[in-house]
């Protein structure tokens, strides 16, 4: 055998066992992260039922009467009373009540609402299109807004720039949303001074356009809502954005970056910005789990027929199947979408999961 077939042999040799072991970690890669994965779906399907349970038993210690105040107004006899107590099963006993909550809740079933004498699925089913469209817009705006502001903050901290959207940022965030929106129908809607009224003061439409023309009237009667809810939540994404960066600003690998002649932004871009990002992608999930629950002050301010005002209306009667199954809606938005936060964890930070 010559020199050369003999050092191709022992390369071949060397090769496989190193192949072999990659196999295996990539294994082991593979086993942790769906052991995570598994962990963190234990932990949603827990959380669900324990929102299942907060949700009968919390909106049960609300005073009032939901009958009495379902036939405020009305002479009714206490046999009505009676009879409309069956009818909703209140009559029954508190673990019975529960149980077949829980049992139907389970099936996708919330019961019928008091008020509106219609199923839960469908009354939220309606209102669902109004929230995704007015909170879904007003979410991607202020997280693309807070995300660049913030870093550009973080990046420059301590220059003029930094302190002026610092500052503004800190005082949005500690304004009241449904302070802001009637400040904001005073000044645009109403008018103030010599700037006359420029938008709808509520609603989602005006009811009397069709096709591209109903599409610019939604718009128009979105301006407001949105500018409010970007207003408050892009505060929280720039200062949580911010604090993240600072914190991986002292880091030696950017020092090591800088030293090897990167360019100022490509190491902000490709090494600091993607290490800041954990504590703002969670951030961002929890504002998408606040798409599908809306803004309950700000629909209530606009008079936005989306779920935010629906759950309003529910809970000022309380009409407890309703006030229920929104509850759970909302709970389970933010349950979903911290799970896909935490799925996503590892892809951004190998180190996760681990």
């Amino acid at each position: 055998m010559t020199a050369t077939s003999t050092s191709g042999v022992a390369a071949g040799a060397g090769t496989a066992p190193r192949t072999r072991e990659a196999a295996r970690a990539r294994g082991r890669r593979v086993a942790a992260y769906l052991w995570y994965v598994s962990g963190r779906l234990a932990g949603a399907v827990v959380s669900l039922l324990a929102v299942l349970v907060t949700s009968f038993f919390l909106f049960r210690i609300i005073p009032g009467d939901p009958v009495r105040t379902m036939t405020h107004g009305r002479q009714v006899s206490a046999e009505q009373l009676a009879a409309l107590r069956r009818q909703f099963g209140l009559d029954l006993p508190l673990w019975q009540q529960f149980t077949d909550y829980c049992g139907k809740a389970l099936t996708g079933d919330f019961g019928t609402s008091y008020q509106f004498h219609a199923p839960v699925g469908e009354l939220i089913a309606e209102k669902v299109p109004a929230t995704l469209l007015l909170t879904g817009v007003a979410v991607v705006v202020y997280s693309v807004f807070g995300l660049w502001l913030g870093t550009r903050a973080a990046w420059r901290h301590g220059g003029l720039g930094d302190r002026l959207t610092t500052g503004v940022a800190l005082t949005l965030w500690s304004v009241p949303s449904f302070w802001l929106g009637l400040l904001l129908i005073m000044t645009f809607s109403v008018g103030a001074g010599p700037l006359p009224g420029l938008f709808p003061t509520g609603g989602m439409e005006s009811g009397d356009a069709t096709g591209f023309a109903h599409a610019v009237d939604v718009a128009h009667h979105m301006v407001l809502p949105v500018l409010t809810l970007v207003a408050v939540g892009y505060a929280q994404t720039l200062l949580v954005m911010r604090s993240s960066l600072l914190d991986e600003m002292g880091g030696d690998y950017l020092t090591t970056a800088r030293a090897k002649g990167l360019r100022d932004d490509l190491v902000r871009r490709r090494h600091a910005v993607p290490n800041a990002l954990l504590p703002t992608v969670t951030m961002v999930f929890i504002n998408l789990g606040h798409v599908a629950a809306g803004s309950i002050l700000v629909e209530t301010v606009f008079s936005w027929p989306g779920l935010g005002g629906l759950f309003y209306q529910a809970l000022s009667v309380p009409d407890l199947p309703l006030v229920q199954g929104l509850f759970v809606v909302f709970a389970g938005a933010m349950i979903l979408m911290n799970l896909l936060a935490d799925l996503l964890y590892p892809l951004l930070d190998p180190r996760v999961g681990r």
